[in-house]
């Protein structure tokens, strides 16, 4: 039923143009991809209101969803436009957040609970307050919550996320001077490897590539496939290749200017172009091509 009701809305957004965008959920930035309903049109920056896993949450629209491949399970429905008493409200809620906020610290502390406290927030249409928390371990935040209840009079859900969720709710400024990507510009938080971090050429000095949520920085994962792809007609480090009567060793591959470092068995170290680089497939050898 549920598969039905989903291709039923991609159908519906085939047969007009510009109607399957992506909007920004103001609180969390986290995104979703979106769809209209009959008879509604939205334009890049009009705020919305829209279903999330939690509720239904204002976002803003970023634009429309170029032709990448569409997971139809994450498609949702526009619910409205964001009405002058929608925006009224949330400025209202922000306000009322930031005392839930102190409250529930409060209670925390109280408790003795090992647990982080991140935000408080009332969703659009719903009588509820989401506390989001970060811990290392499982909580026992029962008695929390019944405190909680009593004070605020409405249902309270406490939900655990992780730092870099933290990091992308919060926001700040990163080791580049500019805002956290997770928080200003990234769609989806993304794995990032250590091996991103090798492929680059990077120092693996944790206090270098890692940002202010202790994760390693999304930024490793940019340039990861076009390095990827460089490399793969280019020799291996540690690859030996037979050049003017020595044999030379794959030290370095440096990208930006387009030179490998080799270094040879007497000594001899050696800065060459990637155009002079040949893969010999009947020798199953690399060769380097003389000027």
């Amino acid at each position: 039923m549920q598969e039905k009701q989903i291709t039923e809305k991609l159908e519906l957004t085939n047969g007009r143009d510009h109607t399957t965008y992506r909007v920004k959920i103001i609180h969390s930035s986290a995104t979703e991809v979106c769809i209209c309903g009959q008879g509604m049109t939205v334009e890049r920056g009009d705020k919305v209101v829209v279903p999330t896993r939690y509720g239904k949450e204002l976002g803003r629209v970023q634009g429309i969803v170029g032709d990448t491949e569409i997971d139809k399970n994450e498609v949702q429905y526009i619910d409205r436009k964001a009405t002058t008493q929608d925006i009224e409200r949330s400025k209202s809620n922000t306000e009322k957040e930031k005392r839930a906020f102190e409250i529930c610290r409060e209670k925390v502390v109280k408790h003795a609970l090992d647990m982080k406290l991140v935000s408080a927030h009332y969703l659009i249409d719903e009588t509820k307050i989401l506390f989001y928390f970060t811990a290392d371990t499982r909580v026992d935040f029962r008695e929390l919550v019944k405190d909680l209840v009593s004070i605020f009079k409405m249902r309270i859900e406490l939900r655990q996320i992780g730092v870099r969720d933290e990091a992308r709710v919060l926001g700040g400024i990163g080791v580049c001077g500019r805002g956290y990507c997770c928080h200003c510009m990234t769609d989806n938080l993304k794995p990032v490897s250590i091996k991103m971090a090798k492929e680059q050429n990077l120092t693996l000095n944790s206090m270098k590539i890692s940002g202010p949520c202790g994760r390693l920085l999304c930024c490793l994962s940019y340039e990861y496939d076009t390095y990827r792809d460089i490399k793969k007609s280019l020799p291996m480090e540690g690859t030996r290749i037979y050049f003017d009567n020595e044999h030379f060793r794959v030290m370095e591959i440096n990208i930006f200017v387009k030179k490998i470092k080799l270094t040879g068995d007497s000594g001899r170290f050696l800065d060459i172009d990637f155009n002079r680089f040949i893969y010999d497939e009947e020798k199953d050898e690399w060769q380097i091509l003389k000027e």
